[in-house]
């Protein structure tokens, strides 16, 4: 399958639910992806190893696969050591997304040495960097990243409380023009305007997930807004 090809300029539904969210659930979300598959979208971002084999049961769309892991003595979490990584590239997913950004790894561990390891052992697979900042993207670029995600703006300590829409998408302009690499918009695209404005920019597709797959965050949406409505009447 051709990721390249077949995702480009189109929407990549991510479907995950945290063990600590309502549907927390392999089986909800292969459903949430072949309802996305349906919908139109061209590829799905999944967390976890039983998740991701979930969905490759039901869909035959490219996946961006991840896993989530804490560790005490870092701030990474996205797919952030060898073990996860190589986890996630046995089941056989297009795509692997890690956390690309500078800080310090669990273990002790470099982001350069896992990349050199994957694209020994995975050669076909092809590597995400979620970056935060610019720096994160050159570094990306220069270790051998296939794609650059902006998934970590605003979720790190330098960019804390930003969002890639922000001053018409400065950021997503300024990665554009940095980069040779495709970039994937990923990050608080939460109604279709804004996923159509980052591709009319440059993008080279768009991720969205809570605005379609955690009703929680829709329902909240409606409520916080009749609220503030309500207060106004």
């Amino acid at each position: 399958m051709d990721f390249k090809k077949n995702v480009q300029n189109g929407l990549i539904v991510s479907c995950q639910a945290l063990e600590t969210e309502p549907l927390h659930s392999s089986f909800i979300m292969s459903r949430m992806a072949k309802a996305a598959q349906e919908a139109g979208a061209v590829g799905i971002r999944a967390n976890s190893i039983v998740d991701i084999q979930a969905i490759q049961d039901v869909v035959d769309l490219p996946i961006i696969g991840i896993i989530k892991k804490v560790y005490e003595d870092s701030e990474v979490f996205i797919t952030p050591t060898l073990k996860e990584v190589r986890a996630v590239c046995a089941t056989g997913v297009e795509v692997i997304a890690m956390d690309a950004t500078t800080r310090r790894r669990p273990n002790g561990e470099s982001l350069v040495d896992i990349v050199s390891t994957i694209k020994k052992e995975f050669p076909d697979t092809l590597l995400m960097a979620d970056a935060a900042t610019l720096e994160d993207v050159a570094y990306a670029e220069k270790i051998g990243f296939d794609f650059i995600g902006t998934t970590l703006y605003g979720y790190t300590e330098e960019t804390k409380g930003k969002n890639i829409a922000d001053n018409d998408f400065l950021h997503l302009k300024q990665i554009i023009s940095q980069t040779n690499l495709p970039v994937i918009v990923e990050g608080k695209i939460d109604t279709p305007t804004k996923a159509r404005k980052a591709l009319d920019i440059g993008g080279y597709s768009v991720v969205s997930g809570g605005a379609i797959t955690r009703p929680q965050e829709i329902t909240k949406r409606f409520v916080d807004t009749i609220q503030m409505q309500g207060t106004k009447d």
